[in-house]
């Protein structure tokens, strides 16, 4: 009998070590509950590579692609989405496919998976989340500066903040008010470039302004999508493999990849892609290797994303990505010689702090979540050496 008591002691601890982590790790998932071995770093390591490679070389492909000739955003698209089929082979190796059990105790009593039904709802949901907003990243790369482009992109930062707060209740702390302002400001401050800055990326101002928005409603889409991708993890997969990351990269690619495939072929772009392709800039072999390897590494983008998402969080993710953010303003400069004034350069400060103000607000809360879950640890050890001695 008292072996039944301690080991109700120990459920009650643990169910309510969780309600604490609910509580005060609002956007820190159950993932983060397990162990941090070796095997863990490695792969956050892995996704981070990914993420920053992927999203530096990515966006510099892409600026390359309108730079030298290339007119179809649909086209654009279309590469950022339509390489998952390098992916499949993944799902033949072994030892990428073995179960791992679940994190979180309560999850592991929801024996019923989802409905094929809801998985391709929701596959269908996010593709279509995914290719509205890829689209309009390419009419923003196509219109901006490369440099402008990727400081606006920093507002996907404040956009996760407020999309955490209603999916994946995401707690307004004065480090995340802080972030939010700032990111704000940094944003904003380049709708007060001057024509020159327009004039750089051959455009009007008309089309610049455009651009501008296009770029911020992309931002906006991308932190929606990682909030609810975050969500789908924990209340609907509910399930800790590397397939499960596959699925939703593959499926939801295919999804995305359908849509603007109907609109490449109903604008009527693919007509003018052999054209599109004698006048590139740098010959026929470039434009096809451009293409192709903007395909690759938006995969690999999305491999680090998505795990990041599954690993840690959808704040964490999206912190991970603005790490890079410094990147590809420097390398616009060397590469496209984009020009870095003031205006530029002050936003590129503002939007480091408001990452940092992230950074740091979750290296809190994981602090906090140790010593919580260190004292349920030392309270159920007590319990059970009280037990004993009672025993």
């Amino acid at each position: 009998m008292g072996e039944v008591e301690a080991q109700e002691l120990q459920l009650s601890i643990m169910v309510q070590a969780e309600a604490n982590e609910a509580n005060s790790l609002p956007y820190v998932p159950n993932q983060l509950s397990q162990r941090r071995g070796f095997n863990w770093w490695l792969r956050m390591s892995i996704y981070t590579v990914f993420v920053l490679a992927g999203q530096t070389i990515a966006t510099l492909l892409g600026r390359q692609y309108y730079e030298k000739g290339g007119k179809s955003n649909w086209l654009a698209t279309l590469v950022q989405l339509c390489g998952f089929p390098i992916l499949l082979p993944f799902y033949f190796i072994p030892a990428l496919n073995k179960n791992c059990s679940t994190t979180n105790s309560t999850i592991a009593f929801e024996s019923k998976p989802p409905s094929t039904l809801v998985l391709a709802s929701i596959y269908a949901s996010l593709g279509l989340l995914i290719a509205a907003d890829c689209y309009l990243y390419s009419v923003g790369l196509s219109y901006l500066p490369v440099s402008t482009y990727s400081l606006i992109c920093a507002s996907q930062l404040a956009f996760n903040a407020l999309f955490s707060f209603f999916f994946n209740s995401q707690k307004f702390t004065p480090y995340i008010v802080n972030s939010l302002v700032v990111l704000t400001i940094s944003s904003s401050l380049l709708v007060l470039q001057g024509d020159d800055s327009a004039d750089s990326s051959k455009v009007s101002r008309s089309k610049y302004i455009i651009g501008f928005i296009c770029t911020v409603g992309a931002s906006a889409g991308y932190a929606l999508t990682l909030s609810l991708t975050q969500l789908v993890f924990i209340k609907v997969i509910k399930k800790e493999t590397f397939r499960v990351i596959m699925d939703l990269i593959v499926f939801q690619s295919v999804f995305s990849t359908a849509i603007i495939l109907v609109g490449f072929f109903a604008s009527g772009d693919w007509k003018g892609i052999k054209d599109e392709m004698e006048g590139f800039e740098l010959g026929k072999v470039s434009y096809i290797m451009n293409l192709t390897w903007t395909a690759i590494v938006w995969q690999l983008f999305s491999i680090g994303i998505v795990g990041l998402v599954f690993e840690a969080s959808s704040l964490f993710s999206n912190s991970i990505s603005a790490v890079g953010l410094p990147i590809v303003p420097v390398l616009a400069v060397i590469f496209f010689h984009d020009k870095m004034d003031g205006i530029k350069v002050m936003s590129m400060v503002l939007a480091i702090w408001g990452f940092i103000s992230y950074v740091y607000q979750h290296y809190l809360d994981d602090r906090k979540f140790k010593s919580e879950k260190k004292a349920a640890n030392d309270e159920v050890s007590k319990a059970f050496a009280q037990e004993n001695i009672n025993g």
